[in-house]
């Protein structure tokens, strides 16, 4: 079942990277999708079951939208500094603590959080991320943790694990 589902997976990366229907475009996306899940099926995919369950595919529309709406505001956030006289930063690194368990769910969290300007991921270590901000906002981890995390952390909960 795993081979099956990184098939299909890959073959929809393919189909999504390529944009073609074509009849040669789809034969080389079967075969480079065969051959990537009968050399990689085995280290990927454990719980294969979690991709049937209907609810994630929800979870995941929803979250592109609350990742939109978090880059659209983040981009306001960064422009109005850059083009402030003043320019008004208070950049710091700052450590905030993840609830996520699956280190995938974490890779998508610090990938997110990277993709939305103003903060950077420097670094994971267990269950803490460590974030380049441009502006600190406060000194308190729990009021910096909410603000960077975001809804971020509770839709990937939904999604992953």
């Amino acid at each position: 079942m795993r081979y099956l589902t990184l098939f299909i997976l890959s073959l929809i990366l393919w189909l999504l990277l390529t944009f073609k229907a074509t009849l040669p475009n789809l034969i080389v996306g079967v075969v480079v999708s065969l051959i990537t899940s009968l050399i990689f099926g085995k280290y990927y995919i454990r719980n294969v079951y979690k991709f049937l369950e209907p609810q994630r595919y929800f979870w995941l529309f929803v979250y592109f939208f609350v990742f939109l709406w978090a880059c659209l505001k983040a981009n306001i956030d960064v422009a109005y500094r850059v083009l402030h006289p003043a320019m008004p930063i208070k950049p710091g690194i700052v450590k905030v603590r993840t609830e996520l368990k699956s280190d995938f769910a974490r890779a998508l969290l610090a990938n997110s959080i990277t993709m939305t300007p103003g903060t950077i991921s420097v670094d994971i270590i267990g269950d803490d991320l460590y974030i380049h901000w441009i502006f600190v906002h406060s000194e308190d981890p729990e009021v910096y943790t909410s603000l960077i995390l975001g809804q971020f952390e509770k839709y990937i909960k939904k999604i992953v694990e």
